[in-house]
C-alpha cells in the first residue's frame, strides 16, 4: 500500500477545513443578528450532552488497551460517572469522579 503524497494530504486537510467552515457559517453566518428560533435553541441544548457520551462510549465498551475486551475498571468508572452526573446534575463533578475512579481502579486492580 502506498502512502499519499504531501500535496494530497494537505489538499485533503484544506478541503476538510473549508468544508467545516462552510457548514458552521451556513448556520451562524446566515442567521446573522437574528434570534435563533426557540425550537432550534431547544434542540441545540442537547448537543453537548450527546457529544461527550458518543466520544466516550466506544472507549468504555471496546477499550483499545485491552484488545477490545470489556474492562471492569472502565465499566465501573463509567457507572460512577453516570451516577454522579444523575445525582448532582454537574458535568464537571461527574467527569472528575469518573477520572478518579478510573485512576484508583487501575492502581488497585491493575
Amino acid at each position: 500500500m502506498q502512502g499519499y503524497s504531501d500535496a494530497t494530504v494537505w489538499g485533503i486537510i484544506l478541503a476538510l477545513g473549508v468544508g467545516t467552515y462552510l457548514i458552521r457559517w451556513s448556520f451562524l453566518g446566515a442567521m446573522g443578528n437574528r434570534p435563533v428560533p426557540e425550537r432550534a435553541q431547544r434542540l441545540l441544548r442537547y448537543t453537548a450532552v450527546a457529544v461527550l457520551p458518543a466520544l466516550v462510549a466506544p472507549l468504555v465498551i471496546w477499550p483499545p488497551g485491552t484488545g477490545g475486551d470489556p474492562d471492569p475498571v472502565r465499566l465501573g468508572s463509567a457507572a460512577v460517572t453516570l451516577g454522579v452526573g444523575l445525582v448532582t446534575r454537574n458535568t464537571l463533578a461527574a467527569i472528575i469522579c469518573g477520572g478518579v475512579t478510573l485512576g484508583l481502579g487501575h492502581w488497585l486492580i491493575g
